[in-house]
């Protein structure tokens, strides 16, 4: 799918002064920004977003030559504008405060206490700001015993309770093959401040937000969260299968493996009848979904020793037309290969001109507005490369200011 202009957006009009960095943060902003807000992205003079040096790989120009842009610093800055100030000096600090208060919305993600020695904090900048929405994305939150401490997503997957449910069951506990923390927590944030913008939007009153990447990891353990309170009993680890539903896992065919997502006790009967073992569907361990859960390790080999002599695409095909869930185990680029995901149209180009050919390929947004769609109007930009329009346009200063401000290493 190529890039083209995309009418405004459901966000058009909302100006997002982003001081985040890494993933979360610019998670929460990309999506911002593709639905049509402007979103104004601040970073360290000389070193930027520190996702921009998180390679290989990275862009190739025309020659072969690596540039200073990663795939990591791609993957969440399209729809931004990239300005470069020093907070540490207080003519930066000051450049910012004036950037907020022209601004809808402010969103950070620095060590608790940071904003607050910029006295760029929510509490000073509502004074003169009262419809200020203000977002702090943390690790562990404003307060409590853990918020001062640096928050990752590694460290986040671990003490939030979903590294022990990751991996095979007699192995060690693994992390997601994404950063998952970080994303979700970005997500929880976008949703927060579009539910304080229609806040603001009935009572003209802005509002503080706080968002923990521990907190929002508890709460999308979901299912499994809910059972343990609900039981008292701590969660098993079950590999690829499903605590609640059987057969419900990746079991292993003639070319490789499949995954199996059998949801009720029709097709489960479907699923016996295909494969041959009809007797299945009839055997007292297994009649119910209950049942099957208890006799999870009595079913499992039964199930593999039928599907093991033909390959995935025989079954995928014959269990789909009977309605029975199922599907590949993809590779990444087989993922993105996948019939379904092309016509949904999840890959994109966008011009950029450092690339060879002058563009490059990112994951699309998912979300499909029949009226307000979507929007790819700017490519993730270049470390200060939008410094001068920024300051011209949002804060009417003039290219002689512009100059001195550069010449002070302020900007």
């Amino acid at each position: 799918m190529n890039v083209e202009q995309c009418s405004p957006g459901p966000l058009t009009g909302l100006r997002i002064l982003d001081l985040s960095r890494v993933l979360a943060g610019p998670v929460c902003t990309q999506l911002l920004g593709d639905l049509g807000a402007e979103v104004i992205k601040v970073e360290q003079p000389g070193k930027g977003d520190d996702t921009r040096c998180w390679g290989p790989p990275f862009v190739v120009d025309a020659q072969g030559r690596n540039t200073t842009e990663s795939a990591y610093y791609l993957a969440a800055n399209r729809n931004k504008r990239s300005l470069t100030i020093d907070l540490s000096v207080s003519d930066g600090q000051s450049l910012l405060r004036q950037l907020a208060l022209r601004s809808d919305v402010v969103i950070e993600n620095f060590k608790v206490g940071t904003m607050a020695k910029f006295n760029l904090d929510y509490n000073r900048l509502q004074d003169n700001h009262k419809e200020l929405v203000y977002c702090s994305i943390s690790g562990f939150g404003q307060d409590g015993p853990y918020a001062q401490r640096p928050g990752y997503d590694f460290l986040v997957q671990a003490m939030g309770g979903l590294m022990s449910l990751g991996g095979p069951v007699d192995a060690a506990p693994s992390k997601t093959g994404v950063a998952i923390a970080d994303i979700m927590c970005g997500m929880y944030a976008t949703v927060a401040i579009q539910a304080a913008i229609r806040h603001c939007d009935i009572t003209g009153q802005g509002q503080y937000i706080d968002v923990a990447l521990l907190d929002t990891q508890l709460a999308w353990l979901a299912n499994v969260g809910s059972s343990y309170l609900l039981s008292g009993q701590k969660p098993e680890r079950f590999g690829n299968g499903h605590p609640s539903i059987v057969p419900y896992d990746i079991f292993p065919v003639a070319d490789g493996h499949m995954a199996l997502a059998v949801g009720n006790d029709r097709q489960f009967s479907r699923l016996c009848q295909f494969i041959g073992a009809e007797r299945l569907a009839q055997d007292t361990r297994f009649i119910s979904n209950m049942l099957r859960v208890k006799h999870r390790q009595q079913l499992h080999p039964l199930l593999c020793e039928r599907l093991i002599v033909k390959p995935s695409e025989y079954w995928i095909q014959g269990l789909n037309r009977l309605e029975v869930p199922c599907g590949p185990v993809n590779t990444v680029d087989q993922a993105f290969a996948d019939p379904q995901v092309q016509h949904r149209k999840m890959v994109i180009s966008i011009p950029y001109s450092d690339a060879a050919g002058g563009e490059i390929k990112m994951v699309a947004n998912p979300l499909k507005f029949s009226a307000t769609p979507v929007r790819y109007s700017l490519s993730p930009p270049k470390l200060g490369q939008d410094s001068d329009v920024v300051l011209q346009s949002v804060l009417g200063l003039d290219t002689e200011a512009i100059a001195k401000l550069r010449e002070q290493g302020v900007i």
